[in-house]
């Protein structure tokens, strides 16, 4: 069985075991920086059995007041351990919504933040004992929150590609981003995710190729589509 034809079986059995236990089938969309996942989120949108979540940037824009994101770039040794106690807080909230729909799309998640935590602890940005911490937080999340995820959408895009898309958008806050940042990131998510040999995949990955420009991916969102709700469901939507 070749890894497309496992990934669609995998599905079709998550998708009758969500249906059994009434809890809705969770995709989880990840990436780094500049790949897509927004642009991908948005095709969802239109579908009314679907709650789509994305990345609460704006939360850590604003925590009382200060922009969180902002420091954590400007000064990351000072505000790394800061910054991603606050996103897996703001991520777990994310799982833990509550919804009626049986389809959920989320942009990133709490798995994810474990490659922020990785690049964090191999440039040196925290403490041993801020390791400990962030990586206890996540052990007990694993263990006791309700994050069970059904699929991974992985948008594997260059860090050549995500630099310029970047740039582009232009959000205060990716001033300071650095390609080489990016090179790390990406290589983090591909060593998670593509090989699979970093931690835990918690669930069946599709890989897609976010290199594409917005008339291919269109393509490609499409063909998703159909795998997560199957075709006769996105019919009737």
């Amino acid at each position: 069985m070749n890894v497309i034809a496992k990934t669609v079986f995998m599905l079709k059995m998550t998708t009758s075991i969500c249906k059994m236990y009434k809890r809705p089938f969770t995709v989880c969309i990840e990436g780094n920086i500049g790949s897509g996942k927004t642009t991908f989120l948005s095709h969802f949108k239109e579908f009314n059995n679907t709650t789509v979540l994305q990345e609460p940037v704006e939360l850590w824009r604003n925590v009382g007041g200060t922009n969180l994101l902002e420091l954590m770039y400007t000064d990351p040794k000072r505000y790394s351990f800061l910054f991603q106690s606050y996103v897996q807080l703001t991520m777990l909230q994310l799982h833990t919504y509550k919804s009626l729909m049986p389809y959920k799309i989320m942009e990133r998640s709490v798995f994810s933040s474990r490659c922020f935590i990785e690049n964090m602890k191999r440039k040196k940005l925290l403490h041993d004992v801020e390791v400990v911490i962030l990586e206890d937080w996540y052990d007990w999340c694993i263990e006791n929150a309700d994050i069970e995820t059904d699929l991974i959408v992985y948008l594997r895009t260059s860090p050549d590609v995500v630099y310029h898309r970047m740039k582009t958008r232009a959000r205060k806050e990716e001033s300071l981003v650095s390609l080489e940042y990016l090179k790390q990131l990406h290589n983090i998510h591909d060593e998670w995710l593509y090989y699979q040999t970093l931690f835990t995949v918690p669930a069946p990955v599709l890989v897609l190729d976010g290199n594409k420009n917005l008339e291919e991916m269109v393509k490609e969102f499409e063909n998703c589509k159909d795998q997560i709700y199957g075709k006769k469901e996105t019919e009737k939507n």
